[in-house]
């Protein structure tokens, strides 16, 4: 990869890559396909105030930083992807940011850059889900709400007014109460695996080895 960019080295305070917006979220190369939309943007204060001496997303985890992981399972996914990182107050901008940066897109899976052992055919089963006319997607795993959760493209505009911390949690609230919401019960731990502090990066450490020694 890339060297890190000097926008970057503030931010995430390594380097050893760039995931500026610009630099590496491809073209949407399908209009049809829903779009991975990985968000970068969080400051990770509570990952610091737990000891870590490193932004959350470019903390190690066997080798590789949290948000190359993600990285790495939304570019095996085969589904088009945008990289959303420049430095929003709160997720609900950040996601605003990202939707009306892809306007022909099928819809949207919203991913945070935390959840590095997501798995690639759980973004393609949400994206599959959205593709057979579901409006919103919330993946559930062990009786636990997780993400990336899937909008359908009605929701576009409602998705680029966010604003704030609260993210699109009042959007999945609304379809709830429509009878619009799909919860998708997966055997990946990985959408509710996401890194706060350095234990839930220890956490993340024990899971992904335990997973790389199943056969």
């Amino acid at each position: 990869m890339a060297g890190l960019c000097r926008a970057c080295a503030p931010s995430l305070g390594r380097e050893t890559h760039c995931d500026r917006v610009f630099a590496m979220s491809p073209p949407l190369s399908d209009p049809l396909l829903p779009c991975v939309l990985v968000l970068a943007s969080g400051r990770g204060d509570r990952f610091r105030a737990s000891g870590g001496q490193v932004h959350k997303l470019a903390a190690m985890l066997e080798g590789r930083s949290v948000l190359e992981h993600t990285l790495a399972a939304v570019r095996a996914s085969g589904l088009p992807w945008h990289l959303e990182d420049a430095g929003h107050p709160g997720m609900g901008d950040s996601i605003a940011a990202a939707v009306r940066a892809t306007p022909a897109a099928g819809g949207w899976l919203v991913l945070p850059g935390d959840l590095p052992l997501v798995r690639p055919d759980t973004l393609r089963a949400i994206a599959a889900a959205l593709a057979g006319g579901a409006e919103v997607v919330a993946p559930v795993f062990g009786g636990q709400r997780g993400h990336p959760v899937g909008f359908a493209t009605a929701l576009g505009p409602a998705l680029a007014a966010l604003t704030g911390e609260q993210g699109a949690s009042a959007l999945l609230r609304a379809a709830a109460q429509r009878g619009a919401l799909l919860s998708m019960p997966v055997e990946d731990c990985g959408v509710v695996t996401d890194i706060d502090t350095l234990a839930d990066l220890q956490r993340a450490d024990a899971l992904l080895r335990a997973r790389r020694q199943v056969p």
